[in-house]
């Protein structure tokens, strides 16, 4: 399989940079990030906790002064990047890491040339830019990731675990995006395969991720709807694994 070529251009004024280790191991699951930039007015001390980060991860900075108050020029300066990238072939997809929906054209744009497009933003990413990307996720699922790795160490040395706080609970509307989903790709049978269903759903829904809920995998989150049969199918020679379900 081929390792996609990523873009990662970073918006400096709509993301925090203390999780940006975990922004970039996110990345890497989708592909290599072959181009690392990131946009500010870096003379501005809003941005000052960005400086100390951007020589550990090898992200280059791209200056951009903001000619009058109140708009963010750095929007522009990545856009305009993102274009020649685009034109330049060098790169199979972008990440785009901001909350900002300015970008949502940008990213509208890109698909249509064909590119892959993954977003990173906090949780009050406005809804447009979330749907115009292939996939989005969210900061504070990653830094709850942080936080779990931190309480099992915590955890170890004898003190009391604290309780995760995914963002949504097993509801309703969650039943419905599976149940609807396992029924359209559902064979006579009424069996779906696992693996076609994760990339289904992306498809009608660009935020979802079991790690939403509470899980690190679907199939966790799936079982514990408790609305679906489970078939484990053992195929080829090297006993590999098919995960099936269907509705019960």
């Amino acid at each position: 399989m081929k390792d996609e070529r990523l873009a990662v251009l970073i918006d400096a004024d709509n993301v925090p940079y203390s999780n940006i280790k975990e922004m970039l191991e996110e990345v890497a699951k989708n592909g290599t990030p072959t181009i690392k930039r990131i946009y500010a007015d870096w003379t501005k001390p809003t941005v000052s906790g960005w400086k100390n980060v951007l020589l550990e991860h090898a992200i280059t900075p791209i200056q951009q002064y903001s000619y009058t108050t109140g708009k963010n020029s750095s929007d522009s300066a990545l856009i305009i990047d993102a274009m020649d990238i685009l034109y330049s072939g060098k790169v199979d997809g972008f990440c785009i890491v901001s909350s900002d929906s300015d970008f949502t054209r940008l990213a509208i744009r890109l698909r249509e040339a064909g590119m892959k497009v993954f977003g990173i933003g906090e949780k009050k990413t406005p809804l447009p830019f979330i749907t115009a990307c292939d996939k989005f996720v969210y900061i504070e699922i990653l830094k709850s990731t942080v936080n779990s790795t931190e309480e099992i160490t915590t955890k170890s040395k004898g003190k009391p675990k604290a309780e995760s706080n995914p963002f949504n609970k097993i509801d309703v509307k969650l039943i419905s995006l599976l149940t609807k989903s396992v029924e359209s790709l559902a064979d006579e049978s009424g069996w779906t395969f696992l693996g076609d269903l994760g990339n289904f759903i992306l498809k009608k829904k660009a935020d979802f991720d079991p790690r939403n809920y509470g899980f690190q995998k679907l199939l966790p989150l799936i079982k514990a709807t408790n609305k679906f049969v489970i078939d484990e199918r053992v195929a080829g020679n090297n006993n590999i694994r098919h995960i099936y379900l269907k509705i019960k």
